[in-house]
């Protein structure tokens, strides 16, 4: 059988950085293909390549037996291979249907005016094809929250109906009924002697959802798995390079924390998103908040930094300065590392320097106001080192990282400046399972140096593993709240979660 994508000793370097060294793969019909390895490995770098986001350096791409050379994401999709890439892929300022008809609006030109009417329900009919039915052309992307435009993005990707979908780390963003909609459109690509590019960090799911698996390691292909060798520790192994000792998580079960309150939400009402919320967060503890998607958990994030403000009811630090905004929050020394952050945390086109001395200012500026080039380096290399950020320098464009080493700058940004509460929404997500272990540790670290910890996260495991509270919310209200234990099970959190 003849692969349907075939890449052959392809090289991708960016500055001093090796990306990819002569990496070659094959995706054939009726296949789903995951691809794993820690952040950096070249995973997205080599399906980027294949759908036309950025070219290669070298090596040559064959695609249904045809040299394979596509100029933009948008021509690789014309043309037969869509992907739904890891972070945000729509546009925020129009609507649904607009994003989903991009570049294609002239379609819909009746002497010179666009049909909104047409456009939006040939929208509608997208959606409604990937089982979308409550999300219309019509609306506004604004108005959609980042795991709902991640599903307009996928309808815009399979409305097209590629040989061969590129799905990068795109079930992370997606609530339970969203990825059952995503493994419904890959059966389906299976069935159809299509092919699918599977990128994962969650094991369980790369190994439930693919029939073969590459693994990646510092730009090179290091083993290829089938279905019946799937093992594992064998793949952990494989992208690591040794094994993985210990735990990821904490290794104590005893709730601990110091006895002063750090900071108070009083009240918090904000729509149907929160309803009368109250909780203290004490210095030296890991919270948990935990629940459903839509349960409110992000929500109350954002307003325990300022970045919303609460219909009514309050947030207060220890000495009773009420959080309104960004700027009040970072003062009283608080960090946000937002779920979506290619969007709310970072600059994506400014190098990791700027990203991460932005928000510590005060730390190396002479009186406040004066900024030396050698002390603002020395701020920036002071986190490259301590966090272990993988990059070719301190002015490597932020966009050129991996997930993980992004998510490495924006954790960079908060500890730098000394921030004594962190507000984590979704912390791990995106990040290999080196980074994670890794995070973890900074947490526990973090923890034992008298900081609050604010881990707002979708995945049970890491909340019953980090966590000295979990906090379980449900439609806006805190359901239950529960101690660390070594006998709290996942089934009795569930209860109160669905």
């Amino acid at each position: 059988m003849e692969p349907i994508l075939a890449m052959k000793h392809i090289r991708k370097t960016f500055s001093s950085t090796v990306a990819l060294g002569d990496v070659s793969l094959e995706v054939y019909p009726g296949e789903v293909r995951g691809l794993i390895g820690e952040n950096g490995s070249g995973k997205s770098t080599i399906s980027s390549i294949a759908a036309g986001m950025q070219k290669a350096d070298s090596g040559e791409m064959i695609f249904r037996g045809k040299p394979w050379r596509p100029k933009s994401m948008i021509d690789a999709l014309q043309n037969g291979v869509g992907m739904i890439v890891q972070e945000s892929g729509t546009i925020s300022g129009v609507t649904v249907a607009e994003n989903i008809f991009l570049a294609e609006l002239g379609q819909f030109k009746r002497l010179g005016v666009i049909d909104r009417k047409a456009m939006n329900r040939k929208a509608d009919e997208a959606l409604a094809n990937i089982g979308v039915k409550d999300v219309r052309g019509s609306t506004p992307m604004a108005a959609l929250d980042f795991q709902t435009r991640k599903l307009v993005e996928i309808a815009k990707v399979v409305m097209k109906q590629p040989s061969i979908l590129v799905v990068d780390e795109t079930s992370t963003a997606l609530s339970q009924t969203g990825r059952d909609i995503l493994y419904g459109i890959i059966k389906r690509f299976r069935e159809e002697g299509k092919a699918v590019l599977f990128i994962s960090h969650d094991l369980e799911e790369i190994m439930e959802v693919c029939d073969t698996l590459t693994v990646l390691r510092d730009g090179a292909r290091i083993r290829d798995f089938k279905k019946e060798e799937f093992d594992p520790d064998a793949i952990r192994t494989s992208m690591i390079g040794r094994e993985l000792q210990g735990d990821y998580y904490r290794s104590d079960f005893t709730p601990s924390r110091l006895d002063e309150v750090a900071l108070k939400a009083e009240h918090l009402q904000s729509g149907s998103a929160l309803k009368d919320v109250s909780i203290d967060f004490y210095r030296g503890e890991i919270v948990g908040v935990g629940g459903l998607s839509h349960c409110g958990m992000h929500t109350l994030g954002k307003i325990l930094f300022g970045a919303e403000r609460p219909d009514s009811g309050r947030v207060v630090t220890a000495d009773g300065t009420k959080i309104t905004n960004e700027t009040v929050a970072m003062k009283q020394g608080i960090g946000y590392v937002a779920k979506d952050r290619d969007v709310e945390s970072l600059a994506l086109n400014t190098g990791i320097r700027d990203n991460i001395a932005v928000a510590g200012m005060e730390r190396y500026a002479i009186g406040n106001v004066l900024i030396t080039n050698a002390k603002e380096k020395r701020y920036a290399d002071q986190q490259i080192q301590s966090l272990s950020i993988k990059c070719a320098g301190r002015d490597q464009l932020v966009s050129q990282l991996s997930g993980g080493n992004k998510q490495k700058v924006v954790f960079g940004k908060w500890i730098g400046r000394g921030s004594d509460i962190l507000i984590l929404d979704c912390p791990t997500r995106g990040v290999d399972i080196g980074v994670k272990k890794a995070m973890y540790e900074l947490m526990t670290s973090l923890k034992k140096e008298g900081k609050t910890i604010v881990m707002i996260s979708e995945e049970l495991p890491e909340l019953m593993g980090m966590a000295d509270r979990l906090i379980i919310m449900k439609d806006g209200v805190i359901m239950k709240e529960f101690q660390r234990s070594e006998d709290l099970s996942d089934a009795e959190i569930i209860r109160y979660m669905i």
